[in-house]
């Protein structure tokens, strides 16, 4: 039986959202972003006793094709977002059209009206957070990291990223380098 999540954006969501599913004995076949695949159907009852665990977190189950369906657009996006590396650069409208096996104009139309936030722009506050970690980690270079994200050029994502963050990715590195003091320092 396949469950749909709201709000069910990372790792540490699946892993709260399978201790759940084993405090509820509700054998799993998979947990990923945002879907559950149990072993059995699932009582009415127990569904609403996982909604009430998981809304601890911020998620929640979804009934609706709608909602189901936005969810499967979040994950691609996730999806698409965290692992472009090294993948040929695919426009997200073609890639999520094959993926959801509806037309661009319908998926894109419908996440505006529900989210009030078009895909480009929800796509691009996702870059911007993955910019902000790979940042903080520092193994990347601003070409490199533009690189992974399918950005044309370091000038495009730094221009993207002043824009949404009012901050140079150098200034935000320069103030997460100021924010952290080595125990030496102290």
């Amino acid at each position: 039986m396949k469950i749909y999540v709201k709000n069910m954006a990372c790792n540490s969501c699946v892993i709260f959202v399978k201790d759940c599913l084993e405090e509820l004995n509700i054998p799993i076949v998979k947990v990923e972003l945002g879907e559950i695949d149990t072993k059995e159907d699932v009582t009415d009852d127990k569904k609403k006793d996982l909604d009430n665990n998981i809304h601890k977190a911020g998620m929640e189950l979804i009934d609706k094709k709608q909602g189901v369906l936005i969810e499967k657009i979040k994950k691609a996006m996730i999806d698409y977002v965290n692992n472009s590396d090294g993948k040929p650069n695919i426009k997200f409208s073609v890639l999520l059209s094959q993926k959801l096996n509806h037309s661009y104009t319908y998926l894109s139309n419908l996440f505006s009206e529900v989210e009030a936030s078009t895909i480009e722009q929800y796509i691009i506050a996702l870059k911007i957070e993955r910019i902000k970690e790979l940042i903080i980690f520092g193994e990347d270079t601003f070409s490199e990291i533009a690189h992974k994200l399918n950005y044309s050029s370091s000038a495009h994502l730094s221009s993207q990223f002043k824009k949404a963050t009012g901050l140079t990715p150098s200034h935000f590195k320069a103030l997460k380098e100021k924010r952290r003091i080595t125990i030496q320092s102290i």
